[in-house]
């Protein structure tokens, strides 16, 4: 499995950069990869819901309630990056604020896309869709090159897109009920 560095020089690679050795060596490209990495992979794991990075989990109320609209306050978990699908099982109706969900329950079932920090645990066009996207981060900085920048902006786009095939692939098809909205035109 790649490490870090594996995973920066990969994205180095593709703007035609030399290697590092690690995220701390002496040189412009280690300090813009070390600078970057965190902030990129957060972002690319939001940026689709990756089989290998959802996790569902039941959420219980916080002890502090909302002033207004809703009766109990759920905090995230620590390692949520997004929420996918939230559920209690006798509504839909809820509502996201800063780092908590707003619903009349009192305990709510979450799917969500978590935070992984081990690379060991990535899938190969994860590692490649996060290379690229930090090849577009630090591309500017190292090459000046703004067409390169564009181009490797539409491969990071078209990555994503492969992968939602992908882990499309992996799952059954979802069967979602059939509510009265579809049975009226029958």
């Amino acid at each position: 499995m790649p490490s870090v560095v594996d995973i920066c020089n990969k994205a180095l690679d593709k703007l035609g950069q030399s290697p590092i050795a690690s995220l701390d060596d002496n040189n412009k490209a280690a300090n813009l990869c070390s600078r970057n990495w965190s902030m990129v992979r957060d972002e690319v794991l939001r940026d689709h819901p990756w089989n290998f990075a959802v996790r569902r989990t039941t959420l219980a109320a916080d002890t502090a309630t909302p002033d207004w609209g809703f009766s109990a306050s759920f905090p995230f978990p620590d390692d949520c990056l997004r929420i996918l699908e939230v559920r209690d099982m006798s509504t839909d109706e809820y509502q996201i604020e800063g780092r908590a969900i707003l619903a009349n329950a009192t305990v709510l079932y979450v799917r969500y896309t978590r935070r992984i920090t081990d690379p060991n645990v990535y899938d190969s066009q994860f590692v490649d869709t996060v290379s690229t996207r930090l090849a577009v981060e630090v591309c500017e900085a190292l090459t000046q090159n703004n067409t390169k920048q564009d181009m490797l902006y539409q491969k990071y786009k078209e990555s994503l897109l492969s992968a939602a095939r992908s882990d499309g692939q992996e799952n059954p098809p979802r069967q979602f009920e059939e509510d009265e909205w579809i049975a009226v035109r029958y």
